[in-house]
């Protein structure tokens, strides 16, 4: 009976446990995954005690009145936390606070970056008036119901990503008072609620043309770098501040044809009966200034078709193929010169070009030895010193080239190059790599391009006509992922490709030359780096007729722009790294690479897993400073691939444990296909990018998983 008794005295404190847990969770008032993410949040600000009725775990923040919370239903709307000296950090589970609305921490003292991920649906955001470092997370751009924005009074830096494209319901934004720089986002033009703009005291230049036809009535731009003018339009508002700039004292331009009327479309009701008065007069000396800007054009137009006419005897063969050559920016005038040399179909393409602001390329520089100021308008001088390092049969055969390959590239003269590039000077070096050097060309109008120095040793065998079709296949690439070709020189044994420049530098510099007070790639970042460049080698692979092998995948050569989006370089240059017989890159090589001739597609695919490597756990592909069961990072890591324990701690630190576990599970598992040391089961790079589009829509999508550690589900 004793033993009978003890069985029903537990089963029933069991039964009344359960029962009591039962109606206290239906007691409770808050969802779960909203009191998850103040548990964090609580534990990352230091469990402040100002924070009344607040828990690290356990309570009900709607039921219990935690301090500063505000609730509809079961779901927290609003955190109202302002000037209660809190210190530490947001946590990493905003995200899940699906619901809130408001959202106010300003005046505290918290530091390190901004959450990458927000509350989603959040509609005023203050963080004014703390320490904060690193950049505006780029998670804002999906906030497309975001009102109120308040990071002034912090320590943000770096550039603004583009990232304010869907935020038309913006009203108020305020990035004043700390170190962000750059060039104002295209993106803010889209900005068609925002009434106040505050920029002020930050290190922003160019211009804020952006801002022009924004319905703008509060406006602080004080105390940056910007330069240019301010735009006419702006000079209404009310309100505005633009002292400490370095605005030009110049009289501004006038505004192209058609502009005036548009800016009045879309603020009919901004000017005064004084202010259309003085627009009718800015009307009337904007043409009489076109008009004489247009006289000087066409006069200088018949100093060129004169000074042609002169020279014709000598060198007009060579002109010609220079007009054919080259995509020159051509006035309706000289269009029509051509077109009694050319085809109609020439001259109908020169005209095209014309219209093309794309094709405007002021860069070419006034020939050293020449006095003709050819480069004002875009046109290259005649090249009659070039033409002495030519006989007429090497003409001949670079016209024949070029007719045959179509290069869509624009011809740069070597003294051009040599001048952008400060004579290829050391301090405008970029890098080396296995076929020649890089340099920076910076021109007069603030252009900067990149210009690779072909080594001379890879071009041996290699006839011009081999050459130009090389670059013809380069020229032909259109990707959004690929780096695009410019331009070319092949002068007096120089050769010489010029690429678009990107101010953010590679991959490689980003993960592993960085220094500690840069933010790091966050993992959405990485995932969307890893997408781009895999569309990029599939464009390579499948795309491109006939396939094409990179031969030399690696971070180096993946370039990020402003928005750290990945362009992957040195495309189409597999002839190259053929006659080369270095390594082509330690630690990226497949094992079937012995020599360069063995490299195949699924090779590519090899260096490309490795790549995923080094985003994911932020190591470079061999590190003789490890120890030697490290150094080889494909060695090292591939066993942990698939081992959830191991895969957690060989995760990059620096992204501090902010990633979906499911996500990096998954990234995971495309590396190890991909590094797989038998070619024939590594997957095509379509397959991979399907998998990474996979991972980069859940990362997106899944708001609410728990970051940071593992579910049990999983």
């Amino acid at each position: 009976m004793d033993c009978f008794l003890w069985k029903m005295i537990w089963i029933s404190v069991g039964f009344w446990t359960v029962v009591f847990r039962i109606l206290i969770s239906v007691d409770a008032k808050t969802d779960a995954s909203d009191v998850s993410a103040l548990h964090v949040m609580y534990t990352s600000l230091n469990s402040p005690s100002k924070l009344t009725n607040w828990k690290s775990s356990g309570g009900d923040p709607c039921g219990d009145s935690w301090k500063g919370i505000k609730c509809s239903g079961s779901h927290v709307k609003e955190i109202k936390l302002s000037g209660l000296g809190l210190t530490g950090s947001l946590g990493y589970k905003l995200s899940s606070l699906t619901s809130l609305t408001y959202f106010d921490l300003s005046n505290n003292n918290l530091k390190d970056s901004i959450p990458y991920q927000l509350p989603p649906n959040v509609l005023h955001i203050n963080l004014a008036g703390n320490s904060f470092t690193g950049t505006v997370p780029y998670s804002i751009s999906q906030m497309l119901n975001l009102k109120y924005l308040n990071l002034g009074h912090n320590q943000l830096s770096g550039q603004l990503s583009d990232m304010f494209g869907h935020l038309t319901r913006l009203q108020f934004l305020d990035l004043s008072f700390n170190s962000l720089s750059g060039n104002l986002p295209q993106s803010f033009e889209t900005l068609s609620s925002l009434s106040t703009l505050y920029l002020q005291n930050n290190k922003f230049t160019g211009s804020i043309n952006v801002l022009t036809h924004l319905p703008i009535d509060d406006l602080n731009v004080a105390n940056n770098q910007f330069t240019g003018w301010i735009p006419s339009e702006l000079k209404n508002i009310d309100n505005i501040k633009t002292g400490g700039n370095q605005w030009s004292s110049e009289p501004a331009p006038p505004p192209p044809l058609g502009t005036f009327g548009a800016a009045q479309q879309k603020n009919p009701t901004k000017k005064s009966s004084k202010e259309e008065k003085g627009s009718k007069k800015s009307v009337l000396n904007g043409a009489l200034i076109g008009g004489i800007v247009i006289g000087l054009l066409l006069a200088l137009v018949i100093l060129i078709v004169l000074l042609k006419r002169k020279s014709s005897s000598t060198s007009s063969h060579f002109l010609d193929e220079e007009k054919m050559n080259q995509k020159i920016s051509l006035n309706p005038l000289v269009s029509n010169e051509l077109s009694n040399d050319r085809s109609s179909e020439f001259s109908n393409n020169a005209l095209k070009d014309f219209k093309d602001p794309k094709s405007l390329d002021s860069s070419f520089s006034i020939n050293a030895r020449s006095s003709q100021p050819y480069a004002s308008i875009g046109l290259k001088p005649p090249p009659a010193d070039r033409m002495k390092s030519f006989n007429d049969t090497e003409l001949v055969n670079r016209i024949n080239v070029k007719r045959n390959s179509s290069i869509h590239a624009v011809i740069y003269t070597l003294a051009d190059l040599q001048s952008a590039t400060g004579n290829f000077a050391t301090a405008r070096l970029l890098g080396e790599g296995s076929i020649g050097r890089v340099y920076r060309a910076k021109y007069p109008n603030g252009k900067v391009l990149a210009v690779k120095k072909i080594d001379s040793s890879h071009l041996q065998g290699i006839s011009q006509e081999d050459l130009m079709e090389i670059i013809s296949n380069i020229s032909k690439m259109d990707h959004t992922n690929i780096t695009e070709l410019v331009g070319y020189c092949s002068e007096q044994g120089h050769n010489l490709l010029v690429y678009e420049y990107f101010r953010n530098g590679s991959l490689h510099e980003f993960l592993h030359l960085s220094d500690e007070y840069s933010k790091p790639l966050t993992w959405n970042t990485r995932v969307r780096i890893a997408l781009g460049t895999a569309r990029a080698i599939e464009y390579l692979h499948e795309k491109c007729s006939p396939s094409s092998v990179h031969k030399n995948i690696k971070s180096a050569n993946i370039l990020l722009d402003s928005e750290l989006n990945p362009h992957l370089t040195d495309c189409g240059l597999a002839t190259f790294h053929q006659r080369t017989s270095q390594n082509l890159g330690v630690g990226y090589n497949a094992p079937e690479c012995t020599k360069p001739s063995a490299y195949t597609l699924k090779s590519d695919v090899y260096s490309f897993g490795v790549v995923m490597l080094e985003l994911l756990t932020g190591r470079v592909p061999f590190d003789s400073s490890k120890p030697r069961v490290e150094q080889s990072l494909v060695r090292w890591a591939t066993p942990k691939l698939h081992d959830i324990d191991t895969l957690d701690k060989m995760v990059d630190p620096a992204l501090c444990g902010l990633y979906p576990p499911k996500s990096l599970s998954r990234f995971a598992d495309v590396i190890a296909l991909c590094v797989q040391s038998e070619p024939e089961f590594r997957p095509p790079m379509s397959e991979v990018v399907q998998s990474l589009m996979r991972i980069e829509l859940s990362s997106m999508n899944k708001r609410g998983e728990d970051i940071g550690a593992f579910s049990s589900d999983e």
